[in-house]
């Protein structure tokens, strides 16, 4: 998706990074839950200060509070800050750090009175009237003048204070939060009318003329006026759909980067973050309340992160590869283009609940795992979620880190030792970032635009995942890789650039059926300088305006792979098999390597060109290309989506494979039990971690490739030697860790 008017990234030129590592805990004010606030704020004082005290004691030294707008601003112009004012005093005299959460979707009913034509409208032309949420549009005029003000007038009054660490200006951002209208049918929003003449400014400045629009379009427009927003899938063009998505990503990113300025006007030096529900990798740009862009929305702030939730609700227990392939993919947008990193703005602390949906117990265990996890990407703030268990709500009882009379948990107890450890190292923690990875995945949010609006109903799953085959692409390569400790990096297709992709050794592009005509560009000159690439696929059937190609793969990249399309299928039950030739990497001949949904049968068309798989029917399944100084693979079916739903061997083997194929360097190298391990480079030191995900002992020995050079070899958390040793290759460390449990190694 190409996004219009993206700014450069905040990052650069925002406030400087806090002088501690944010190691925080959601704590509000007594008992209320977020972003409702406790009644007599100056009345709790002391027993707010009591929990700030055990908060402080186990380690924490942050909290995160709230504001929302309908307390913060009861009447036009007249502000309310008390529960503000308590907690960051009590802050300030216990030797806290305070983040301000600020919600808006809370927002008070005056200023549906002052503008009452501000309501969020469906697809459909029915408005909704908040209940709470999700408030009301901040296209309209004078909403987005109140909802600016409110932020400034907020900063100013936090920024008084010497304990306000900064803000998180929106949570989980969508067009509407936190609010389902079950009575329309296929909701979808916005459309009213102050954000449908958006939008015909949004095209204005994408298409200049009116002229450019209707043939993109395929319209008769005579005036802009008469311009809509998309609502019917037709059988002709859905370009028009693709733009309106591309819009509402676009206008998110703006709308945050309004608030950010705002939040500077009232404390210019303070830090300024937001956060998603999920990532994008397990999420949709069809989603009905309107979906936010990572990239987008990262270069609009301090930091951007999300939420971290990996037992939500009933049923859900996420494994270890998809934790990491989430963390990952944050540490890939928080990173990009000159970034600072990522914050986890809300990590699950205890059980979760969704009305009678309890969720697997959360253990201290998992907070550790959880906890390092993120650490060990680079993430600059940790916020646990939440002090209390929720109040109130459909949430209520779940996701304290405490019991909701107050008595202390293990999991507390583990989570604060971890706090208080980071903070003692903060400065060791605020200027760890990874390595620089010569393995990139490309992330593209077309891909869920073929067919327009056809695809939009086909997704599904826990906390409103996706569950297609896009996901399935991303996440597949990523569970094959994870067992390499070879690390990798999304980068979003919108922002290829062949100088940037240059030193990669390997990028794969999976699940490529609809792709811009600049990422495919970029693609081929990567290729051309050297790179290696793997393509899925059906590569280029669709670009970026939904049209096909004459010859697929499209875009010109045939000619990078070396071979075109002859036929394609859909196989039964979705499951296609590529038969390993001589060349395939990582497989022997006649080994089976699993596809999903199409066989596409290729033809050979460049001179060195040579089959390396074929299906059962003898058609050829993949090709190996040189291109240019670099090299190109294209398999004839989605391998990386296969892996989600056929686990097998064989694929791990190629995925291994195609690292040397492409000559990635493996920065580390594990014997005896399986563990992971994650780099980070802090000036001239280095920290590892390495965990134990089973729950057994593992008895391992890990070799880290960078040289000991005259350092010693720390464990961070006892503070003595490790015990590792110098080889020829870098430096060894052998030991057992314990179940679920992980060790971090400091090189000094």
């Amino acid at each position: 998706m190409v996004v219009l008017s993206l700014v450069a990234s905040a990052a650069s030129a925002g406030a400087a990074p806090p002088d501690v590592f944010p190691m925080a805990v959601w704590y509000g004010g007594g008992k209320a839950r977020a972003p409702m606030l406790a009644a007599d704020p100056r009345g709790h004082r002391e027993e707010w200060r009591a929990d700030l005290k055990q908060i402080k004691a186990l380690g924490f030294n942050t909290v995160r509070g709230w504001i929302d707008w309908a307390s913060g601003e009861p009447a036009p112009g007249q502000y309310r800050f008390d529960t503000l004012d308590v907690l960051l005093s009590l802050a300030e005299e216990e030797g806290l750090k305070v983040v301000v959460q600020v919600y808006m979707d809370s927002a008070p009913e005056w200023v549906g009175r002052q503008n009452p034509d501000a309501l969020f409208v469906s697809s459909n032309g029915e408005a909704i009237r908040p209940e709470s949420s999700p408030g009301y549009c901040m296209d309209h005029p004078g909403v987005r003048k109140a909802d600016l003000a409110f932020y400034e007038a907020v900063a100013r009054r936090a920024g008084a204070s010497p304990a306000f660490l900064g803000f998180d200006l929106w949570s989980e951002p969508h067009v509407i939060n936190w609010a389902n209208p079950t009575y329309i049918a296929n909701p979808e929003f916005c459309f009213c009318r102050n954000t449908v003449a958006r939008f015909r400014e949004w095209l204005k400045a994408k298409y200049a003329t009116l002229d450019a629009l209707n043939a993109a379009w395929y319209r008769r427009y005579a005036s802009w006026d008469e311009v809509e927003p998309n609502r019917l899938s037709t059988i002709l063009s859905y370009t028009d759909y693709i733009d309106w998505k591309q819009f509402i990503a676009d206008k998110l990113g703006q709308d945050l980067r309004a608030r950010y300025e705002a939040a500077k006007r009232g404390a210019p030096g303070r830090v300024a973050t937001s956060h998603a529900a999920g990532v994008g990798l397990f999420s949709s740009p069809h989603y009905w309340e309107g979906q936010s862009d990572d990239w987008t929305m990262a270069a609009q702030v301090d930091y951007y992160g999300t939420s971290f939730y990996p037992k939500h609700s009933a049923f859900v227990d996420r494994d270890v590869e998809w934790r990491g392939a989430l963390l990952d993919f944050a540490r890939s947008f928080g990173f990009a283009n000159g970034g600072r990193g990522f914050w986890i703005g809300e990590l699950q602390a205890g059980f979760g609940t969704i009305a009678l949906n309890v969720s697997p117990t959360v253990t201290p265990e998992d907070l550790r795992i959880w906890t390092w996890s993120a650490l060990a990407r680079g993430a600059k703030a940790i916020c646990t979620y939440a002090w209390y268990p929720m109040s109130t709500g459909y949430e209520s009882g779940g996701f304290g880190l405490v019991r909701l009379d107050g008595t202390l948990t293990e999991r507390s107890k583990t989570a604060g030792a971890i706090a208080g450890l980071v903070g003692r190292h903060s400065a060791l923690f605020l200027a760890a970032r990874p390595p620089r990875s010569e393995v990139a995945v490309v992330y593209n949010p077309l891909a869920h635009f073929v067919g327009g609006r056809q695809r939009a109903a086909a997704y599904a799953g826990p906390q409103g995942e996706v569950a297609g085959i896009e996901r399935d692409s991303l996440l597949g390569v990523y569970r094959a890789l994870f067992p390499t400790n070879v690390p990798l990096d999304f980068v979003h297709a919108d922002h290829l650039n062949a100088a940037d992709l240059a030193p990669y050794r390997l990028v794969v592009l999976p699940y490529p059926l609809m792709l811009s005509a600049k990422a495919a560009a970029e693609l081929r000159e990567y290729a051309r300088g050297g790179g290696s690439l793997v393509v899925e696929a059906r590569a280029g059937w669709n670009d970026e305006r939904g049209r096909a190609a004459d010859v697929i793969p499209g875009l010109g990249l045939a000619e990078v792979v070396g071979a075109r399309e002859a036929d394609v299928q859909t196989v039964e039950k979705g499951k296609a098999a590529l038969v390993a030739e001589e060349g395939l990497p990582g497989l022997a001949k006649g080994d089976v390597l699993p596809g999903r949904w199409y066989e596409e049968s290729l033809e050979p068309t460049a001179s060195g060109a040579r089959v390396v798989a074929r299906f059962a029917n003898g058609a050829p399944a993949a090709v190996v290309s040189p291109f240019g100084k670099g090299k190109a693979l294209v398999l004839g079916s989605y391998v990386s989506a296969g892996y989600v739903t056929q686990p097998e061997e064989t694929t791990r083997r190629f995925y291994d494979g195609l690292l040397d194929w492409a000559g990635v360097r493996r920065p580390v190298a594990v014997s005896g039990d399986p563990v992971e391990v994650r780099l980070l480079e802090s000036g001239r030191e280095h920290l590892a971690f390495v965990f134990n995900h089973a729950a057994a002992p593992a008895t391992t020995a890990v070799t880290l490739r960078v040289p000991l050079d005259g350092r010693v070899v720390e464990d961070l958390v006892s503070g003595g030697p490790a015990g590792a040793t110098a080889v020829a290759d870098g430096i060894e460390w052998r030991g057992t860790i314990g179940p679920r449990d992980v060790r971090v190694l400091r090189i000094r």
